[in-house]
């Protein structure tokens, strides 16, 4: 997946679970993480994991808007 994303034309955002494997192989992207609550199969509470958002362009140079 990294590998495809090294080489679209356009813009993609991927969102995993956050690991240290998914960050090594994600390493050249830019990335952030986020707190997501889970909740399986009837769960009386919902766990709390760390999701990563990787974006596949310099979103400081390159801001997206909606138009």
């Amino acid at each position: 997946m990294a590998d495809m994303m090294r080489e679209l034309k356009g813009k993609e955002i991927v969102s995993l679970n956050d690991h240290p494997e998914i960050r090594r192989v994600f390493a050249d992207f830019q990335m952030e993480s986020l707190d997501i609550e889970y909740q399986v199969g009837g769960a009386d509470k919902p766990a709390v994991r760390r999701e990563l958002i990787i974006y596949s362009w310099d979103r400081q140079a390159e801001p997206v808007g909606l138009f």
